[in-house]
């Protein structure tokens, strides 16, 4: 319990929620069980609900709160509360694996993507989605696979498009970055290699640039390929790897009301896909002389880390699953997703740190040990706190009792419609 409480303290908790306004100076609300109500405020099997999170807190905190007095707080202010204290656990958990490719010349590898999270369709107008009578978000992030952390997220609607989000500057120099298809763009691959990073992206099914050069000699009567468009000779091409050099063109920012255009050398890899009969293709900057062919497809496939990431986020934690309409209720949902994966994350350093060496812990299967025991760790953590929650009895009492008197509940409703009349 101490490294739980060492990642969240109370006391940064309280004045932290008092400086946003989430709490008033009464403190009736236990801003501590508060927020671990909602990390932990699930059961092996529930759907996440407002309704659970607050049975959470009243198992925990040492009075319960009603169901108004729950839902008031579901504010804006509590939206900006809880993702700050996901960038403070940013900050100071590992998530998610270490990177194994052997790429320690670069300072970082920066892996950057987003995922569509599905909303109510009364949320179109805040979440606009692609397709019409639909509302979706996108949560977009920047992992940093070396350090194990994420750098950056943000929640846009469906329709903002991933490389918007994304910043080139000096921060680039010596680190590699690794892009999917939404980020394509020759303009940001020229400011990352301007700006002294290095990059590798999946080649865009309509690009189809110019070869200048050769990286690799081929023995017998090889097609040239120099001066020709790369994918004009690909169906030509049986050979495992092609490793080329290619002149792209492309606009240059915006200078006295015009944009000029411009032109780059770049290397494009192209790995054999035996299965498919076809290749797949990769951009980059870094040279031959440090990673062939086999190397930058590798290197690639630590991609695969985000993508594992977003599957757990959402098969373990149902990111993807809002049932509500209310546009502060899907931040704050989300929000209590991204804390409960960091917290995950933090007692899986504690548990591997203790267990022999030789154990290993896949992710997935973690994600739902921890989810499964979640309620008894909350439980633990409320002892370990100083929390006297009400006898269970009374909690049963009240979070079972009909909400609001005048409003029947549905057995009693179909009972009273389904008795015979007396005829008067």
């Amino acid at each position: 319990m101490r490294r739980l409480t060492t990642l969240f303290p109370s006391e940064f908790l309280e004045e932290h929620a008092e400086e946003l306004g989430v709490v008033e100076r009464d403190r009736k609300l236990q801003i501590p069980a508060f927020v671990w109500s909602f990390v932990f405020g699930f059961a092996a099997g529930e759907r996440r609900t407002l309704a659970g999170f607050r049975r959470s807190y009243n198992s925990t905190a040492d009075e319960p709160i009603s169901p108004g007095g729950f839902y008031q707080r579901l504010t804006p202010s509590l939206v900006e509360y809880l993702r700050d204290l996901v960038e403070r656990g940013l900050d100071e958990v590992a998530v998610p694996d270490a990177v194994d490719a052997d790429i320690d010349r670069f300072k970082d590898v920066m892996i950057a993507d987003g995922t569509v999270l599905r909303l109510h369709e009364f949320l179109a107008d805040e979440y606009e989605a692609r397709h019409e009578e639909q509302a979706g978000a996108k949560l977009h992030l920047l992992h940093n696979a070396t350090e194990q952390t994420i750098e950056r997220l943000d929640v846009t609607d469906e329709k903002t498009h991933d490389s918007t989000l994304f910043r080139t500057g000096s921060w680039l120099e010596n680190r590699l970055v690794l892009f999917d298809l939404a980020y394509f763009k020759y303009r940001r691959f020229v400011l990352i290699d301007e700006n002294g990073g290095s990059f590798v992206s999946r080649l865009k099914q309509n690009a189809n640039p110019v070869i200048t050069a050769e990286l690799r000699e081929w023995r017998g009567r090889a097609i040239p390929l120099e001066g020709k468009q790369l994918r004009d000779v690909l169906d030509d091409l049986d050979r495992r790897y092609i490793d080329v050099e290619v002149e792209v063109e492309f606009k240059r920012g915006p200078y006295e009301g015009t944009r000029s255009l411009d032109t780059k050398r770049f290397r494009v890899v192209g790995v054999r896909d035996e299965d498919a009969d076809d290749y797949h293709l990769y951009i980059t900057n870094l040279s031959r002389e440090e990673f062939f062919p086999a190397d930058l497809a590798q290197i690639y496939r630590c991609r695969w880390e985000v993508e594992l990431l977003f599957r757990e986020l959402k098969t373990q934690y149902e990111l993807d699953e809002f049932d509500t309409s209310n546009e502060h209720v899907v931040k704050i949902l989300l929000y209590a997703a991204l804390l409960s994966l960091l917290v995950s994350r933090d007692l899986l350093d504690l548990v591997t740190e203790q267990a022999a060496e030789e154990i290993v812990f896949p992710p997935e299967r973690w994600a739902a040990t921890f989810r499964s025991h979640a309620q008894l760790i909350l439980h633990e953590l409320g002892e370990y706190l100083g929390y006297s929650p009400p006898p269970l009895l009374e909690r049963l009492i009240e979070d079972a009792q009909k909400i609001h008197q005048q409003r029947p509940i549905l057995q009693e409703t179909l009972a009273t419609a389904t008795q015979p009349r007396c005829e008067h």
